[in-house]
């Protein structure tokens, strides 16, 4: 679990008027400033992005002076290391930060409508991709995924009541104050569009997914536990959710692997310990556990990191980011087949990633059809599942469901809805 954190427990909490007051609030400002945002032009759009990366670099001093306060409150609070790698911003993430939202304007606007079919008596079939409106978004202590996020919605041309964890809420506030709101206005979109609920109560997040006729789809990033109840309580007040909950990379080994690619996808994967697709689960081939066990030890011992070797006194899939007492852990674990790892990766893992490092392509392929998870790697760190990484442009999240929809790092073009129409094939 999070560290010195208290949790949900596996329950929504109960909300206070005044807290519910404050997000409903939020939410009604964002719907009627909503068409503001889905009417705008691509070049408004991709205008108020690109000011936003101007900005961010402009006002760096009381940017990290805000996140500055929030860091040194939560380490007095006992908040571990991982964590507070996560909140902290420095001059190089804001310079990344802005160089994504740089990219991410010059990046292809969504298309609207696209045409499907040929229909009888001289009609066609047009799909619309139209804006959802207002979207939710709850998100662990980060401030780089306010900017992510509020980036994502503007892109998509969506609305946004954004709530981030308490820690953050110093540094979030004036990234809204001093980069997102101004953006918006210089590009004559009402700044309105983009919320940030002003509450460090918990029970924001629950005040958030209660609200259908406002906010009818909620982001939910965080601890699986605390993700789970929200999309729970989201189900029973009729609101969708788009969970990135559990994490956690899974590494296969191979007898085929190389003990050079071994080292490092195991250092590589390490290099962040705070982060969901860090490598959280090492499993080794018998035939090779004693010809690589040194590789192994000696790129653990390179960062630092502790190998939870059997009897495990914990699920083999625990997630050890979120153990304040215990983030620097991976587990390790002998397997005596390859289908015996997929079975592990499948069955007691979270299912965001896995990877296989193996010089075989027959295994490989194997490995690849057998992994039923969001992202499968080959000799490849499994920190690559990232939007930015992958896709070139940054990610609300990542989602794990196993549904149709949006899969893996979510980014602004899965951030809509589809509306058919029929109409003149002349026209």
């Amino acid at each position: 679990m999070r560290a010195r954190c208290p949790r949900e427990r596996g329950r929504a909490l109960a909300v206070t008027d005044e807290v519910a007051k404050a997000v409903g609030e939020c939410a009604r400002a964002a719907k009627h400033a909503a068409p503001s945002l889905a009417t705008a032009s691509d070049e408004a759009i991709d205008t108020a992005l690109t000011v936003m990366a101007e900005r961010l670099l402009e006002h760096r001093d009381d940017l990290l002076a805000a996140n500055d306060a929030d860091v040194t409150r939560s380490r007095a609070e006992g908040m571990s290391a991982g964590l507070l790698d996560r909140l902290t911003l420095t001059e190089d993430r804001l310079a990344g930060m802005a160089d994504q939202l740089r990219l991410l304007a010059g990046a292809p606007h969504q298309e609207r409508s696209v045409e499907v079919s040929a229909l009888d008596d001289g009609l066609k079939l047009v799909e619309r991709r139209r804006p959802v409106g207002v979207l939710g978004a709850n998100y662990e202590a980060r401030p780089n995924v306010t900017v992510d996020v509020a980036s994502q919605l503007v892109k998509s041309r969506n609305a946004g009541v954004l709530r981030t964890g308490s820690a953050a809420l110093g540094s979030a506030q004036r990234l809204i104050e001093v980069v997102v709101a101004p953006a918006l206005a210089e590009a004559g979109i009402d700044a309105r569009v983009v919320q940030l609920v002003p509450r460090t109560e918990r029970e924001a997040a629950t005040a958030l997914v209660q609200l259908p006729d406002l906010v009818p789809l909620v982001i939910l990033r965080g601890s699986g536990d605390t993700t789970r109840a929200l999309a729970t309580e989201g189900a029973t007040h009729g609101v969708r959710t788009l969970a990135h909950a559990d994490g956690g990379g899974v590494l296969y080994v191979d007898e085929a692997a190389d003990a050079d690619t071994v080292a490092g996808l195991v250092s590589g994967s390490l290099d962040r310990l705070g982060v969901c697709n860090r490598l959280n689960l090492l499993l080794v081939h018998s035939a090779v556990y004693e010809r690589l066990w040194p590789v192994v030890s000696e790129a653990l011992a390179g960062r630092e990191v502790t190998p939870s070797l059997p009897p495990h006194e914990h699920a083999i899939g625990y997630e050890w980011a979120l153990d304040s007492d215990s983030e620097a852990t991976v587990t390790v674990a002998q397997v005596g087949s390859l289908t015996e790892a997929v079975t592990i990766a499948n069955e007691q893992t979270s299912g965001l990633a896995a990877g296989i490092a193996t010089e075989d392509s027959a295994a490989a392929e194997a490995f690849f059809d057998g992994y039923q998870g969001t992202g499968v790697f080959w000799n490849a760190p499994t920190r690559l599942l990232d939007g930015f990484k992958l896709l070139g442009v940054p990610e609300t999240g990542i989602n794990l469901d196993r549904v149709p929809g949006p899969r893996g790092p979510v980014t602004y073009t899965d951030l809509y809805v589809r509306q058919y129409a029929v109409l003149p094939a002349s026209r």
